[in-house]
């Protein structure tokens, strides 16, 4: 795993053209929404015997963690870190480096998204900071195998966003990055665009849609498991 690790920082670092370090966005200015909020929860009981899961993303991940829980309960320990806090603002790397440094647990799977927050940065503001949210994320897991969650569709659009134009575009420039690092993607878009029935709002879905998006995601990553 340590090898194929080194792959996966080189891959990030220079196969599609990244900075060296994560260092974007650093002595930029934070545009906050109107309410911020980070979201970590941990095993009650960590089985020292199981691997340890990751899975970071927003209110969405959040909504669909209980579901991975109970989908992955014996075969892995399953943590959270879900925030509003978006590619593009500065304060999001080192929410993630205290987050690991915190934990400090040695993970064997990330299953991550970030796109349908912080609507005042530009797609150009995204896909520049990209790189740093990669790099980030691999400096609070370097011997972990990785899995990319696309952003899902809304029900209704807000202006400046969210919006379905605005998420295909965010997903796009994401799956450009993801591509060239070789990581896996979860199709959680495509998984509720077929699920269009399943909303509570015009963003989140019900527990039923939370509980089918779930069990994609928990399928994921036994395959992930499974190839270690």
């Amino acid at each position: 795993m340590r090898v194929r690790s080194r792959m996966l920082a080189f891959a990030i670092g220079t196969t599609i053209g990244l900075m060296p370090t994560f260092t974007y966005g650093q002595d930029r200015p934070s545009n906050p929404e109107e309410v911020e909020w980070t979201w970590e929860v941990r095993p009650a009981h960590v089985d020292r015997k199981l691997p340890n899961v990751l899975l970071v993303g927003d209110s969405i991940t959040r909504n669909y963690y209980p579901e991975v829980k109970r989908q992955l309960a014996e075969t892995a320990n399953v943590y959270l870190m879900a925030t509003s806090t978006s590619v593009g603002d500065p304060r999001l790397q080192r929410q993630l480096q205290e987050f690991g440094a915190m934990e400090a647990v040695s993970f064997n799977v990330v299953h991550f998204n970030n796109g349908m927050h912080g609507w005042t940065y530009s797609e150009e503001d995204y896909q520049a900071a990209f790189t740093s949210f990669l790099l980030a994320l691999h400096s609070i897991a370097p011997n972990a195998s990785f899995i990319w969650a696309t952003t899902t569709p809304v029900k209704a659009d807000a202006v400046p966003g969210p919006t379905n134009a605005r998420v295909n575009a965010r997903n796009d420039i994401a799956r450009a990055f993801i591509k060239g690092a070789g990581i896996p993607i979860d199709d959680q878009h495509e998984l509720m665009a077929h699920n269009s029935d399943q909303y509570e709002d015009s963003v989140h879905f019900n527990p039923t849609g939370a509980a089918i998006q779930g069990q994609q995601v928990a399928q994921s990553i036994r395959l992930s498991l499974a190839k270690r």
